[in-house]
């Protein structure tokens, strides 16, 4: 499975990914709002492990790909259906530093967003993110994501409790 546009592609994550992840997940700098990392090698390995048996999983329910932009793995695009009764579904995303401001979460999150809706036929989508991750919040304004509120302290992460902002797009509004 593939998803692209002018500059980006995104395609399922592969055994060799790894290498690449690690280039990210081990830096404090990535994962600073998260539960996890920074990433030992192993942890990176385990990651894209996990991720590939999911992708093996029926019915399917997690797809992760592999950010490629000028033809390096950078990154990773994620899509969770978290309610098959209710048509709703997550996206996350995660770009190497090294290409942050370059407009490629916002690329990423819009590609997410149409497959939801496009491919898998979903109502709703929705993101969070830790109210001081000030890029991420623009990314899901940017794409037209609306805040709904604050979750209070709904993640565990390495210094305590974590707050999010939720942010959701309704099929019809995507489509306007």
């Amino acid at each position: 499975m593939e998803l692209s546009n002018e500059r980006l592609v995104l395609r399922e994550i592969i055994e060799s990914d790894w290498i690449d992840v690690h280039k990210y997940a081990s830096q404090e700098i990535v994962c600073q709002y998260q539960p996890w990392g920074p990433n030992t090698e192993q942890e990176s390995i385990d990651f894209v492990n996990q991720v590939i048996r999911d992708s093996r999983q029926v019915p399917r329910k997690r797809f992760v790909f592999a950010i490629i932009y000028d033809g390096n793995m950078i990154g990773a695009g994620e899509f969770n259906i978290r309610n098959v009764t209710n048509k709703a579904g997550e996206i996350a995303y995660i770009v190497n530093p090294i290409y942050w401001g370059k407009g490629i979460a916002t690329e990423v999150a819009t590609l997410l967003i149409d497959f939801g809706f496009d491919i898998l036929n979903l109502h709703r989508i929705y993101a969070t993110c830790d109210p001081r991750n000030i890029g991420s919040s623009k990314v899901l304004e940017k794409v037209g994501m609306i805040k709904e509120g604050k979750i209070r302290e709904d993640l565990l992460i390495k210094n305590g409790w974590r707050d999010s902002l939720l942010y959701s797009v309704l099929e019809y509004e995507w489509r306007k």
